[in-house]
């Protein structure tokens, strides 16, 4: 049995304690096991109680964001960097409150499409000061999973393997790759290859389609995915992402460039990823068994 998760947009953008009922109660509905969370405010949402509904269902929590460009850890900027510092570290607790150990996505910049090249000295001050979040991270119980995005959404983390150079600059255990297929089908040279090497650094993944929508009608090859998660044993969650017009959040929308409606029925499109993980991870499975297992004659 796979573990699969689902982003909280695919059901709402909103943070009332009455679009997080629905959300929450949609998720185990429909069977998923984690749910994600993007730029939840701790100001603005009930954090004990929605720490104890998602205990009470029996869920997982993940939480992730996207650093903003007045947060940016690699800026030559030390007072924005100090802020970018002071939002990680109330991240960290807020998946802390939640029950949750994951804080996933644009941790190591800021999200959005830059118009300057990286330096080293960037690239030195992001990994010194996040090496020093981790250690705070490790105390509450959190790793820091470092999404590998496009390039129009960061000038840093571009492939696994630059996560991996990153990863390996801070020395902190508690830090892994956030993968994402979606991301990947654009940067990486192959997506298979990418996961089986950077296999034991890997702490979380997003499985979504090229355009965003439907899983399996877009141009991702899905099947190569699985066999590679299947291949390096991965045994933690997929969480299913998805992004269409018809949920709006201002903060990501943009950022991602949602401008197409690829859905309106949410609950039809989180069933059907559901099925269609499952059955991937399943048939990944079973073709791991077959090539591996002699069949001799008796």
């Amino acid at each position: 049995m796979s573990k699969i998760g689902v982003h909280s947009f695919v059901w709402s953008a909103g943070s009332s304690r009455e679009e997080l009922e629905k959300a929450l109660e949609n998720t185990h509905r429909l069977g998923y096991k984690l749910i994600e969370f993007s730029y939840l405010d701790p100001q603005q949402v009930d954090v004990k109680w929605l720490a104890g509904r998602i205990r009470e269902l029996g869920l997982d929590v993940a939480i992730s964001m996207g650093l903003p460009p007045e947060g940016d850890i690699s800026s030559d900027d030390l007072s924005v960097v100090s802020n970018g510092v002071d939002i990680l570290d109330r991240a960290v607790a807020l998946v802390r409150d939640l029950g949750g150990t994951k804080l996933a996505g644009i941790l190591s910049s800021a999200h959005g499409k830059l118009e300057r090249s990286l330096t080293r000295k960037n690239w030195d001050t992001s990994v010194s000061t996040l090496s020093k979040v981790a250690d705070r991270a490790k105390t509450a119980g959190v790793t820091l999973n470092l999404e590998i995005v496009n390039r129009f959404e960061s000038n840093m983390l571009n492939t696994a393997a630059q996560g991996l150079a990153y990863i390996n600059d801070t020395g902190a255990s508690n830090v892994f790759l956030h993968l994402d297929t979606f991301h990947m089908n654009i940067e990486e040279a192959d997506v298979g290859l990418a996961i089986r090497h950077a296999a034991d650094k890997i702490g979380y993944i997003h499985i979504g389609e090229s355009h965003r929508g439907y899983l399996g009608t877009g141009t991702i090859d899905f099947a190569t995915i699985f066999d590679a998660l299947v291949a390096i044993g991965w045994d933690d969650y997929v969480t299913f992402e998805s992004f269409s017009t018809t949920i709006v959040d201002k903060d990501l929308s943009l950022k991602t460039a949602i401008w197409r409606n690829l859905w309106d029925d949410n609950v039809a499109l989180a069933r059907h990823a559901h099925r269609f993980i499952e059955l991937g991870m399943d048939t990944a499975r079973l073709k791991s068994k077959l090539v591996s297992t002699p069949h001799l004659p008796a």
